[in-house]
């Protein structure tokens, strides 16, 4: 029986191993969640609201387990605490909204007629979740979609399998019962399998673009609906106005956090030329300062990047570029193993025929231009077959929303950025997918609206 391994980027130990279902086995379990759903749904709103949220608390109170998860299975330093603050606000905050979301839009309610567009659980939701924010990605559709009156299918990624375990236990713990959510271990041909048979009415994906494009290939013809937040190369750009010192510390915590492994992580930044020099040379004075080592230790800044072929590239991008002409300003840290742990790293004298200026590096390295003026800084953030997030660096708020306007991007920021803000839809354009996550349009995008027109007498 084919097996899933989780290898700890730690010390290169296998942590975890689970066998995979098989397909007749996947097959009944999809068919149990199908027929939970209209009971589970029927149940009133305010009891889906309450077991999502006891779900959630029981994850809270067990959180040193988190928190050596993430260090153990791919790498998070246990000085950051885990992911239970982003993980709690953005369910709490969508179990705030769900009753205003998913509220009946009334058009009339006359003697003459009742006309009215209700919102109806899709039904069956398959989350493929990723591993670099195993908790937080997959609460973003989870918390919703059950409070939503959807059962749920939880495919977590072979590097995180203890997070779906873990999920699961939490969930039915509080009561949400195990043919409403299910935690899986698929293999892909598997998830294929199930797609193209009907097996759900949503897919939410996260995770490559490779990925993503097997989930549409699955689904093709199914009319099955495909959510997906897949790959990024997300642009800083500081204006001339801009606080540098405000500036350099966001964007490079930005570029650097979680060894650089953010689907919203900052991968290049263009700086006003006049403030150029002092950008760089502050940048590479605070990553000089970061301590990489093992993600166990307190004092340790980065850790291990989840998996050694995830370092094995950012590693060819940086010795691409400097074979190129680049600069690398961070000399080789005493930590960097030749595997996981690799060094972080600055580059100047970048140009976009270079990859580490065009592909996802999703590593701990980023790439710094010079731009005489917006426009120039416009036309290389748009410069991308991604789009994601920008962040933009001024103290113009005006300047700021009328360059956004211009950006292929999903969300922009000003003066911040790397963030999921609940209240806004996390979206993305060009090759980042297509899904509507969190706000109210994350409820709209796993119901499906249903219009009644009673003509009374």
């Amino acid at each position: 029986m084919a097996v899933l391994r989780c290898i700890s980027p730690v010390d290169g130990s296998l942590l975890a191993e689970r066998p995979v279902m098989t397909v007749d086995a996947a097959r009944a379990l999809a068919g149990r969640l199908r027929d939970a759903q209209a009971a589970w749904a029927a149940r009133p709103l305010e009891e889906r609201r309450r077991l999502v949220l006891d779900g959630v608390a029981r994850i809270g109170a067990e959180k040193p387990r988190m928190v050596e998860e993430l260090a153990r299975q791919m790498g998070r330093p246990v000085r950051y605490g885990g992911e239970f603050g982003g993980f709690e606000e953005r369910a709490r905050y969508m179990a705030g909204i769900a009753e205003e979301a998913l509220a009946d839009l009334v058009i009339e309610d006359s003697a003459q007629a009742r006309r009215v567009i209700k919102r109806q659980a899709a039904g069956v939701v398959l989350i493929v979740a990723p591993w670099n924010y195993p908790y937080m990605t997959a609460i973003n559709t989870l918390a919703p979609a059950l409070i939503a009156g959807n059962t749920v299918m939880l495919k977590h990624a072979t590097q995180t399998l203890l997070v779906g375990e873990h999920l699961a236990e939490a969930f039915h713990a509080a009561g949400v019962p195990e043919d409403v959510f299910a935690n899986v271990f698929l293999d892909h041909d598997t998830t294929a399998a199930l797609i193209g048979a009907r097996a759900f009415d949503v897919v939410n994906f996260t995770g490559s673009v490779g990925g993503g494009r097997a989930m549409e290939r699955a689904a093709a013809g199914t009319f099955t609906a495909v959510a997906t937040e897949l790959g990024g190369k997300d642009p800083g750009y500081v204006r001339a106005d801009a606080d540098v010192d405000a500036a350099v510390a966001g964007l490079i915590d930005g570029a650097m956090f979680n060894s650089g492994q953010c689907c919203c992580g900052i991968e290049r930044i263009y700086v006003h030329e006049s403030l150029y020099d002092a950008f760089v040379e502050k940048a590479v004075a605070l990553v000089k300062g970061y301590r990489l080592g093992d993600p166990l230790e307190e004092t340790t800044d980065i850790g291990p990047m989840a998996n050694v072929r995830f370092a094995a590239l950012v590693r060819e991008h940086v010795a691409e570029a400097v074979a190129q002409g680049a600069v690398a300003h961070i000399d080789r840290m005493e930590a960097d193993d030749d595997a996981a742990c690799v060094t972080p790293q600055i580059l100047t004298g970048v140009t976009h025929e270079m990859r580490v200026m065009r592909e996802e590096t999703f590593g701990p390295v980023v790439g710094i231009m010079p731009v005489k003026d917006d426009e120039e800084a416009i036309a290389l953030m748009n410069d991308s077959d991604f789009g994601l997030t920008v962040s933009l660096w001024t103290r113009d708020a005006a300047a700021a929303e009328a360059i956004g306007e211009r950006l292929q991007t999903g969300t922009v920021f000003m003066n911040r950025c790397d963030y999921l803000d609940p209240a806004l839809c996390w979206t993305g354009c060009k090759d980042t997918g297509r899904g509507a996550g969190l706000s109210v349009l994350g409820y709209h995008a796993l119901t499906r609206p249903k219009s009644y027109h009673l003509k009374k007498g």
